[in-house]
């Protein structure tokens, strides 16, 4: 046999042309069959509450809101790979994500922004009012009741939007999904704490926006001119409609990112 020979053929005794899948039993830092990832079980719980929920909060999730805050690195960097940015408010305790968008990159869409409706818009900018007055004020807290949030927000609804009970439901539900979010927090039957969460959702600069274009609406509803009775209709900043016709007003947009569809719900 040649020197070439036995270059071209290998050892039976060499190294095996594959490498050999080792068993779960035998990888203890697996948590399933196929297991590449390299977090720790908790720190994966943790990046799967960001993508599922729209916020984390330090208060009602301390034990999570810890992991975040100790591997906050490690999970903005999975986050980064999936084109979504982390942002993380420690003065607030409040943590959420937000779709990385660029003129320059080709960027997948992974989260939808879901635009809040008119109901909640008016409620939000209660809630935002509310907790704006008694923190300047000094108070640690605000708290409103569901009665006092329907007598300011149904005035702003006009005939034509249904009968008072339909809007006292669509107040009713705007509560309750504000609520789920952890924006308010039922205390007891029908009384909220407004949490600092609503800073984030409505920032000074829309809040005022949102203020001006009410004040506008009960301007015009006193007047013979006809009242704009669609917006507020807050669309998803994604969208572009097409411009209002001369003299409609249009309300400021607020909306809250989601997982996309088809994405994880």
């Amino acid at each position: 046999m040649t020197d070439v020979d036995a270059l071209a053929r290998p050892d039976d005794t060499d190294t095996p042309a594959f490498i050999a899948p080792v068993a779960m039993e035998n990888d203890p830092d697996a948590l399933f069959a196929g297991d590449r990832g390299i977090l720790d079980a908790e720190v994966r719980r943790v990046l799967v509450r960001i993508l599922q929920r729209r916020f984390l909060l330090a208060e009602s999730s301390p034990a999570e809101w810890k992991l975040l805050i100790e591997h906050q690195q490690m999970i903005e960097s999975r986050l980064n790979d999936l084109f979504v940015r982390l942002v993380v408010d420690h003065s607030r305790g409040v943590a959420y994500k937000e779709q990385v968008r660029s003129d320059e990159l080709d960027v997948p869409i992974l989260l939808k922004d879901e635009a809040y409706s008119r109901a909640e818009t008016l409620v939000l900018v209660y809630l935002r009012t509310v907790f704006q007055r008694e923190t300047t004020a000094g108070s640690a807290s605000a708290r409103v009741d569901v009665e006092e949030v329907e007598q300011t927000v149904l005035t702003y609804f006009a005939e034509s939007d249904g009968t008072r009970a339909s809007q006292q439901r669509a107040v009713r539900t705007a509560i309750a999904r504000l609520d789920r979010e952890g924006i308010v927090e039922e205390e007891s039957e029908g009384r909220y704490r407004i949490g600092p969460l609503i800073e984030v959702v409505l920032s000074a600069e829309t809040l005022r926006e949102l203020q001006r274009w009410l004040d506008e609406q009960t301007q015009d509803a006193g007047s013979s001119a006809p009242r704009e009775t669609e917006a507020p209709a807050p669309t998803p900043p994604d969208t572009h409609p097409q411009d209002a016709g001369a003299g409609a007003s249009r309300a400021p947009e607020v909306s809250a990112s989601d997982i996309s569809e088809g994405g994880l719900s």
